[in-house]
């Protein structure tokens, strides 16, 4: 197979391994059955202690969605200063759609910002505008372990809690595999690999169905072949750079 050429030895094995992985359907016992959504009695993620993020430029195949001079590839003119486009008023979603792809942004929490829980520091990326990796201020702000940064929202913590501290910038790299159909019958979920500043946090995660508020949501009959990544306005100025997604075939 052809590898991605931006990916360190350690990072390609994990997704290696990932892809390896043998795809499992939603059954009537789900992971979560053991807790509700958003349960405050579910055990946190453990934290590791990590330097900095991981800072990676656009590859030559990449389509760059930002490089800190523009929204043009975005729905909304977002505000852009000193090569940092802020998060405002409405949602931001991709003019271009994707399904399967190797997404890096990077991203944090304005310093000396006011957060307590799920407000103050808090915004998600959405693959296909439907299934959210949440952004929030997890370094030393307490939430839920499903509503994290890093968290499928709604639906699988972390594994750890690799978030460096406000007002530090932070990266995610994501692995995202659409889910596939035949004509309405769901033949594979989505899943996903997500790594927080240089460590794994979700190793091929299956996604449980489109992330809802408070509940856990099931695959539609139907679904979009490709659609737009989303970016969250959750009321709070969230400062992202250096945004590029690849499309896999």
């Amino acid at each position: 197979m052809q590898l991605p050429p931006v990916l360190s030895p350690s990072i390609l094995s994990i997704v290696l391994l990932s892809g390896l992985a043998t795809a499992i359907l939603p059954t009537a016992k789900q992971p979560w059955s053991n807790y509700t959504v958003h349960d405050k009695t579910r055990p946190l993620p453990p934290k590791v202690k990590v330097d900095k993020p991981i800072t990676t430029p656009a590859p030559s195949d990449a389509i760059v969605l930002f490089n800190g001079k523009g929204t043009s590839e975005w729905t909304q003119p977002w505000r852009v200063k000193d090569g940092v486009m802020i998060a405002s008023p409405k949602d931001n979603l991709t003019k271009r759609e994707f399904a399967d792809c190797q997404l890096h942004l990077e991203w944090r929490v304005p310093a000396g910002r006011k957060v307590k829980g799920q407000s103050g520091g808090n915004s998600g990326i959405f693959l296909m505008n439907l299934y959210e990796v949440q952004i929030l201020e997890s370094h030393d702000n307490l939430t839920y372990a499903d509503g994290q940064a890093g968290a499928l929202y709604g639906q699988t913590p972390p594994s750890v809690n690799a978030s460096l501290p406000q007002g530090s910038w932070q990266s995610y790299d994501i692995f995202f595999k659409a889910p596939r159909y035949d004509g309405k019958k769901l033949i594979s979920p989505a899943y996903i690999t997500v790594i927080h500043n240089g460590v794994v946090i979700h190793n091929h995660q299956q996604f449980y169905g489109p992330t809802k508020w408070r509940r856990v949501f099931k695959y539609p009959e139907t679904h979009p072949e490709k659609a737009p990544i989303r970016l969250q306005w959750h009321r709070d100025p969230i400062e992202y750079r250096n945004i590029w997604v690849r499309p896999l075939k």
